[in-house]
């Protein structure tokens, strides 16, 4: 057999044939690639190219882990035990992480250590350890001796304290997986909210398959506008994470009865239930949570259409020695819910009823008088028309330690329900009335003078009925427990009836009047001048014909206590209300002048106080201001965290740039 030999050595000079050595010892410099080349690496020469060129028809494919099928990976993953190997696998690709988000935690393998390694291990951990320092802010060492910061060493610590939230387009199944993954060696999900999915790739069953598989640890889940999750999903959550508490369902078509109905049966811990939207969710489910989870406390149901009288009985019925704050919105139920309620709800602190059409009076009366609202504490009805004068005054009656109670938009109850629930309630701390055009001045009153010894705010809000009457009053003893009143938007309100609230309410450290343009100096002014206890808090907004003369004059009666005071849309309040300020409070931290007819000398004046500390100053809509005044505001930053001086057309952007520079700590809206 011949051989020829080619030698590439940098120049054109090629080697043909002949003897390649003088001697067989020299063997070694002949290197054999195969049967039918060798080439020869002479010694005595350095060449520019150290290797040989070696040209084939086609190239071998090198063996990859990819080429195995998904059985196969399946069962290499599923050996990985450590945390930061699974989270280093599932970053190779979008395959092997949806592999690592499918396996379940009884589905890892550990392998037990061979006896060299245990050997090593034994004299790693017997072997003396150099104490680190860890004193500096920041810096933690983990277990395993590699220094972390702050934030992921709590990580370490505790199960399931985790929290993740994927809103809109970041809500894909992609990310629920990397979540899942990520979080088991971190202490584990907690806490998962889902709002909204991507129109293109959103959240599917397999997102929270992912989640159920690898997060045993989680207790709250929230599900907002997912519309392709399922019962499938859902059923998987119940069946990894048997520790969940807390269930929030919104706007999920999909789910039905069943993944609920496997919540109750997996899930014992449900302590909180909110099913808002969802078409497909009725009696069934109810019937299930309240026979199956004896820690429930919380269930608020809205608009669920094939939610009726049969679930709601069967929740109160199984769940009602437990249950204390329930919420029912836009349903079909009837006076049978509610009756059942009465009955059962034994252990209800809070209720809410909003919109339940198919109330009729026969339903408050009944829920009144079943005699099982003993605990009771804040009732909250709107909407409802079947809350009459007669109904009302047996929840009076049946709920005898009410202590906060709200009406909104109840057009039927007039001055004698209200009067006579405020008679039969003796507990009450808190009357909210809002949109109950029926109620008038005598109803205002009259809650005053029988609300016995314990109410301490009272709020009117949008009232159209209280009107200004010929009112004359019997001596009477005033209400030393009100403390806090509010009336908002109700037009009929001025100052013949603030005169009598005076009267009334001695007591009073929180006074807002708010949109009443019925009110001027003659009222306001008899009305500060009573309140014995000192006004903490004032709101004025919206009263446009009140002046300087009643302002300043509360701030000389009430400069001592006074902390908040807003006269937003107050177009008399000018300088003068200002230089009373910086003369008489010394403890206002809050001051709204926004729309006033304050101008510079108004802000110097205020900055001449040595005693105000203010923190937050909104001067939104004060055209009368100008460029004089930026050095008062610069020393008036020194205390404020929040300064409004938005629609100041005479502040120039500049100085407004200079206040933003200069005042760092201060959020300032321009």
């Amino acid at each position: 057999m011949f051989f020829t030999i080619f030698w590439i050595s940098g120049d054109d000079a090629f080697y043909h044939g002949g003897v390649v050595y003088p001697s067989p010892k020299e063997s070694n410099l002949f290197v054999s690639l195969g049967h039918h080349m060798d080439v020869y690496f002479p010694p005595c020469k350095r060449s520019r190219i150290t290797a040989p060129f070696i040209f084939t028809e086609k190239q071998k494919k090198l063996p990859s882990i990819d080429v195995l099928p998904d059985e196969c990976l399946f069962e290499v993953l599923r050996r990985l035990s450590d945390g930061k190997e699974r989270s280093a696998c599932a970053c190779v690709s979008k395959r092997w992480l949806m592999l690592l988000s499918s396996i379940r935690g009884d589905e890892t393998l550990v392998s037990d250590p061979s006896p060299i390694l245990e050997t090593e291990e034994r004299s790693i951990k017997n072997a003396p350890v150099k104490p680190l320092d860890c004193t500096k802010k920041g810096e933690v060492v983990a277990p395993n001796g590699v220094e972390v910061d702050e934030a992921e060493a709590q990580d370490i610590k505790g199960e399931g304290h985790l929290s993740r939230c994927l809103d809109g387009k970041k809500a894909t199944d992609v990310r629920l997986a990397a979540i899942a993954v990520g979080t088991a060696s971190h202490g584990g999900l907690g806490k998962l909210s889902i709002r909204g999915s991507n129109p293109t790739c959103g959240v599917t069953d397999t997102g929270l398959k992912a989640i159920a598989r690898g997060c045993p640890s989680l207790r709250a889940l929230s599900l907002w506008n997912v519309s392709s999750v399922s019962d499938e999903g859902l059923s998987e959550i119940a069946q990894g994470c048997h520790l969940l508490e807390k269930l929030d369902l919104c706007h999920c078509p999909a789910i039905t009865d069943e993944s609920l109905m496997a919540i109750a049966k997996s899930c014992p811990n449900l302590t909180y239930l909110t099913v808002e939207s969802c078409s497909k969710i009725g009696n069934g489910s109810l019937q299930a949570v309240g026979r199956l989870c004896p820690k429930l406390k919380f269930v608020s149901l809205k608009n669920c259409p094939l939610i009726g009288d049969q679930g709601i009985a069967s929740l109160f019925s199984s769940a009602g020695h437990v249950l204390t704050k329930v919420k029912l919105h836009a349903l079909n139920i009837s006076d049978i819910s509610l009756a059942v309620i009465g009955h059962y709800g034994i252990a209800v602190t809070d209720i809410a009823l909003i919109g339940l059409q198919n109330i009729n009076e026969r339903g408050f009366w009944v829920m009144g008088n079943g005699q099982g609202l003993q605990k009771l504490r804040s009732l909250a009805i709107t909407a409802c028309h079947g809350v009459t004068d007669v109904g009302l005054e047996a929840l009076g009656k049946g709920c005898p330690n009410l202590k906060l109670f709200c009406l909104r938009k109840c057009t039927v109850l007039s001055d004698n329900g209200l009067v006579a629930f405020a008679k039969s309630s003796g507990a009450l701390e808190s009357l909210q009335l809002e949109e109950c055009h029926r109620i008038t001045q005598a109803g205002f009153f009259g809650v005053l003078l029988n609300c016995g010894t314990m109410l301490k705010a009272l709020s009117l809000v949008n009232c159209f009925g209280v009107k200004e009457l010929a009112y004359r009053f019997p001596p009477v003893l005033p209400c030393n427990s009100l403390q806090s009143l509010s009336i908002r938007n109700c037009p009929g309100v001025g100052n013949a009836t603030l005169a009598i609230v005076g009267r009334l309410c001695p007591k009073l450290t929180h006074l807002e009047l708010s949109g009443l343009l019925g009110v001027t100096d003659e009222g306001l002014f008899p009305l500060v001048q009573n309140c014995e206890a000192g006004l903490v808090k004032l709101n004025l907004s919206g009263c446009a014909n009140v002046t300087d003369r009643s302002v300043s004059a509360l701030t000389e009666l009430h400069g001592g206590s006074l902390e908040f005071l807003n006269v937003d849309g107050c177009r008399y309040v000018t300088d003068a209300t200002l230089f009373a300020i910086s003369n008489n409070c010394w403890f206002l931290s809050e001051l709204d002048i926004s729309k006033c007819g304050i101008t510079d000398s108004g802000i110097a004046s205020l900055a001449s106080a040595a005693q105000l500390n203010l923190r937050i100053l909104s001067l939104s809509g004060c055209s009368l201001l100008s460029d004089k005044s930026v050095p008062f505001l610069q020393k008036l930053g020194q205390t404020l965290m929040g300064l409004n001086i938005q629609h100041c057309n005479g502040v120039s952007s500049n100085s407004v740039d200079l206040l933003l520079e200069q005042l760092w700590r201060c959020d300032i809206l321009s």
